[in-house]
């Protein structure tokens, strides 16, 4: 999955166990890529998967309309069910173009 020469997705986690106090995603570009037309139709998607990678719950961004050349959503705190892993899905015109995962650990 690319996004454009110069960009990167990225993907912070903080907390502890189970427990997420931070979550962020979005795309960071320089040089080249910051001179592109940004992303349109974009959206970000958090989800959240067991140590059987059988996901259990999504959070799904709103799809924004504008282009923007550094999409970036925040999630909300989540106290996790399981252990597994967190990931973040980039979409743009309802095509996912990158994505990013942490696992969740003790």
């Amino acid at each position: 999955m690319k996004v454009p020469t110069g960009c990167m997705f990225t993907h912070a986690v903080r907390g502890s166990g189970r427990k997420i106090t931070y979550q962020n995603a979005g795309v960071d570009c320089a040089f080249v890529g910051a001179l592109s037309s940004g992303f349109c139709n974009w959206r970000i998607d958090f989800t959240y998967a067991d140590t059987n990678n059988k996901t259990y719950r999504t959070s799904r961004g709103a799809t924004h309309q504008e282009c923007k050349i550094d999409p970036m959503r925040n999630n909300s705190p989540q106290r996790l069910p399981r252990y597994g892993k967190t990931c973040a899905h980039l979409y743009v015109n309802s095509v996912r173009r990158a994505a990013q995962c942490h696992h969740v650990t003790k």
